[in-house]
């Protein structure tokens, strides 16, 4: 099985970086780093790519609406080049709770902005980038004298409607918190229908899919901590709206009433116990259409499931 991971580093970064040499020496096709509330992505990824020769690296994912697809395209290209290729860029629109309420943005139009986005990147990786949107004006170039390594976009996608964009513009998909139902009723086909607009097939197309797991014989703690961690993923309308499109509603009503992620809802989202059920929630995911599922320890790795839980994913 091709697998991924997500590092995540908690209150100490050189931890992490110990555990992407782990990770590297374990077998991991790549890991993966979130953005949104905690270090910037791209510096630990450099960090992990210092510390690897092997491991591929992607940041699942970056918002685009505080970044200029201009200053993504200069940090992707000299991540890209200090890896010697080895990094994907993930991009994502992020939520409205996010960008407006925390840093003072308007989202708004997120898959119009999101296609000319990407255009511009497509520019910028390239020769050069004379785009003119609705949203952004462009003429730049990358001022070096030969061009760096382009990374493969991958884009973010909850909705139906931005799966079928990530189909149609881009190299591959991340999807987080979606159940293998989801994946395998509404991602893959969305994800096709994006294809065929761009004359294409989902061979060589990469969906990367996050798969919570904790491997451990704390199973209550464990649940308990991913419950816990489950809860600022119920309120934002995207994860909601997929989560209902996935048959979940019943418990996000239960979670509105009392303020608890429900058990039967954290068990559709991940996996806590032995490897034989982390074992059979992964398998899923591949039999949903996963390209690479990737292992994504509960919380963060000062846990005392999380290491172990990389371990023994890495048998599968």
């Amino acid at each position: 099985m091709r697998r991924a991971c997500y590092l995540n580093p908690g209150r100490d970064l050189a931890t992490a970086v110990t555990l992407a040499r782990r990770v590297e020496a374990l077998g991991y096709e790549s890991a993966w780093v979130t953005h949104g509330l905690g270090r910037d992505s791209f510096v630990v990824l450099a960090a992990y790519g210092a510390a690897t020769s092997r491991l591929g690296l992607g940041n699942g994912v970056v918002p685009v609406y505080p970044r200029h697809p201009v200053a993504m395209a200069q940090a992707a290209l000299t991540l890209s080049e200090l890896t010697a290729g080895r990094f994907r860029l993930g991009i994502g629109v992020s939520h409205r709770a996010s960008m407006e309420a925390q840093l003072g943005l308007t989202l708004t139009e997120p898959l119009a902005i999101m296609r000319e986005y990407v255009a511009v990147l497509r520019g910028a990786f390239g020769a050069g980038v004379d785009f003119t949107g609705r949203h952004y004006r462009v003429r730049w170039s990358m001022g070096v004298p030969e061009r760096l390594p382009a990374p493969p976009i991958y884009l973010a996608a909850l909705s139906v409607k931005m799966l079928e964009l990530a189909g149609e513009i881009a190299d591959g998909a991340v999807l987080w918190l979606t159940p293998p139902s989801y994946v395998r009723d509404v991602a893959v086909p969305a994800l096709e229908r994006g294809r065929r607009r761009a004359g294409k097939t989902l061979d060589g197309f990469e969906t990367v899919v996050a798969v919570p797991l904790a491997i451990t014989d704390d199973s209550g703690n464990a649940f308990a901590a991913f419950q816990n961690e489950l809860s600022r993923y119920l309120t934002p309308p995207f994860y909601r709206a997929m989560m209902e499109a996935s048959g979940l509603g019943e418990h996000l009503e239960s979670f509105d009433r009392d303020g608890k992620t429900p058990v039967k809802l954290a068990e559709e989202l991940g996996a806590v116990g032995d490897p034989a059920a982390a074992r059979i929630y992964m398998d899923a995911y591949v039999r949903a259409g996963a390209t690479l599922p990737a292992v994504r320890p509960i919380t963060f790795p000062d846990a005392p499931w999380y290491a172990r839980t990389l371990e023994e994913a890495a048998k599968f």
